[in-house]
């Protein structure tokens, strides 16, 4: 019982912190003003960020799931407590370093937490049933990793990095590259649909962001979108 109140003061300490970081707003601007400040072409479209209600209502499901749980005896592990709980310290901090503009900081803050999200992502197995319990932490596994490669992107441009002669849409494709890879590795090992999803989703908004204004990037984020979406289609490898 002790654990699963633990976890509860975790999700509504994240749901309210990202609230307040908005509606106050902390430092007097919004996380989407500060990440619109700079032109950075792997950020998606404002609309895609509506994803983290996707997220925390999944996780609101995710924790009454629990609830029930421990009513009928089976009680979530440590390593399952402390990884959510670390990540919602985590989000708060990095909410914290973004706002007050401790850019270099925030990379630090958000590879801490999409580390810890691995680590309660590798609780869950294969299985059938698992890999249901697990949507929440997929989807915002999925995220955070377009995520964390956004907010290097975004610290890159604020300092105005070189890119060792490579074009900022260069940067961008072989980034996206990277990401799609990275999907389709989980995909296959995890038989994970949302996450490779989450990537569509992102994917999908980033070529709506740049349009016609960068027919590269959209072009390649579009194509990669396909792919990521035929991995879904043709990837037979099911749960154990």
């Amino acid at each position: 019982m002790v654990r699963i109140l633990v976890m509860t003061i975790a999700f509504l300490s994240i749901v309210i912190f990202n609230a307040l970081a908005n509606i106050l707003p902390i430092n007097g601007q919004t996380t989407g003003e500060i990440s619109n400040r700079l032109p950075v072409l792997i950020t998606p479209a404002g609309y895609v960020f509506s994803i983290w209600s996707v997220i925390y209502i999944l996780f609101a499901i995710w924790i009454v799931g629990w609830w029930i749980r421990v009513k009928n005896g089976e009680t979530p592990s440590i390593k399952i407590l402390l990884y959510f709980t670390l990540s919602a310290v985590l989000n708060i901090v990095w909410l914290f370093l973004w706002h007050y503009e401790f850019f270099s900081w925030s990379i630090v803050a958000m590879a801490a937490y999409l580390l810890s999200i691995i680590g309660l992502y590798l609780q869950y197995d294969n299985t059938e049933r698992k890999v249901t319990e697990r949507m929440p932490v997929s989807v915002n596994l999925g995220w955070l990793i377009v995520a964390t490669i956004t907010n290097i992107n975004y610290v890159l441009t604020y300092y105005n990095w070189s890119g060792w002669g490579l074009s900022d849409q260069l940067w961008t494709v072989i980034m996206l590259t990277v990401a799609t890879a990275i999907a389709l590795h989980i995909r296959f090992h995890h038989f994970d649909i949302a996450l490779a999803l989450v990537f569509i989703w992102a994917f999908i908004g980033i070529a709506v962001k740049n349009g016609t204004n960068e027919l590269l990037v959209t072009t390649a984020s579009l194509f990669l979108s396909g792919v990521i979406a035929t991995g879904i289609l043709l990837i037979k490898k099911r749960p154990a």
